[in-house]
């Protein structure tokens, strides 16, 4: 048997969801009914494999949406091959872990020490996710977007054509022909080496972060139905632009935003509660060097004009 059974590996190639999806509360499975909340599922050298123990397991296989069910009810939704894997799964690990203690792998100094590191590595993140989950609520999301509703404007943006050439003396001469009254789209089909020259170098609405900054600074310089009075230079080549049109983007909706917000918030929590743990704590830091009696000492005074400087006493 091999450590991850083709099965296991495909349910772990499925996307969120989907295992959900394959599993019909309605449609009775095979599965052996389960008894007790924490039933015995197996022995390991007389040690026995607990539901629990093959829920722990699974948590890196489950989608989110099956990892609170009760034990019982999950194994009856899972396809009875899934949770034989699934127990084969976790016996294999126990049968791999005691292997270990047998030959004194848990004793070794390097081990003992990748241990400990990963065991406060949980700890440290499950503090962290306790802390800050229960800041960042949903009516903290709402109330953090509301106070700042009335300073969220729209950001600037423009809609604009270019024609976008490799040469300076093409741009030059492309930007006389629509300051002459060549219809601008019809020439950029014509001329422009960018792919949206068949659009005729329609680039839509953008805002000023979205361009390069030497074409942003050229076209939010313009205002509607002007074209750029030079040709501008980019790292793609030479622009002449025009633009269409001026407006503020819409604001976005509390729901568009919570994504954003609710990450804002998590960073923002967790600089939070990092430095109020770490004002609470003692600490005493040893790799900072001693301050020197010489470091704030003052030069010595220079000596009048004419006479030597007295020598400096060993």
């Amino acid at each position: 048997m091999s450590f991850r059974p083709l099965m296991l590996a495909a349910l772990l190639a499925l996307p969120p969801g989907a295992m959900a999806q394959t599993v019909s509360p309605q449609v009775p499975t095979a599965q052996p009914p389960v008894t007790g909340e924490d039933p015995i599922l197996a022995r390991v050298e007389g040690e026995p494999v607990r539901l629990s123990d093959v829920l722990a397991t699974a948590q890196d296989v489950l989608p989110p949406e099956m990892r609170g069910m009760p034990g019982p009810m999950l194994l009856q939704m899972l396809p009875p091959e899934i949770a034989r894997q699934l127990v084969d799964r976790t016996i294999t690990e126990r049968v791999l872990t005691a292997a270990a203690r047998s030959a004194g792998l848990d004793k070794d100094a390097e081990i003992q020490r990748r241990i400990r590191r990963a065991s406060d590595q949980e700890l440290q993140q499950a503090f962290l996710t306790r802390e800050v989950n229960a800041a960042v609520t949903d009516a903290a999301l709402r109330a953090r977007y509301d106070q700042e509703s009335g300073r969220r404007q729209g950001e600037e943006e423009v809609h604009a054509r270019h024609i976008l050439v490799p040469t300076e003396a093409e741009a030059k001469a492309a930007l006389a022909e629509v300051t002459g009254g060549a219809d601008f789209a019809e020439a950029a089909k014509r001329l422009s080496k960018d792919p949206g020259g068949r659009d005729g170098g329609d680039l839509g609405f953008f805002k000023r972060a979205d361009m390069v900054p030497e074409f942003a600074e050229a076209a939010f310089a313009l205002r509607p139905g002007q074209v750029s009075p030079a040709p501008v230079r980019s790292p793609f080549g030479w622009h002449v632009i025009k633009v269409e049109e001026r407006r503020s983007a819409p604001v976005a909706s509390f729901e568009d935003s919570r994504q954003q917000l609710r990450q804002k918030m998590l960073e923002e929590q967790v600089e939070v509660v990092v430095a109020r743990v770490r004002t609470a704590a003692k600490v005493e830091r040893l790799d900072q060097p001693a301050p020197s009696l010489l470091d704030n000492a003052a030069p010595p005074a220079a000596a009048p004009a004419g006479r030597p400087a007295a020598p400096q006493r060993r």
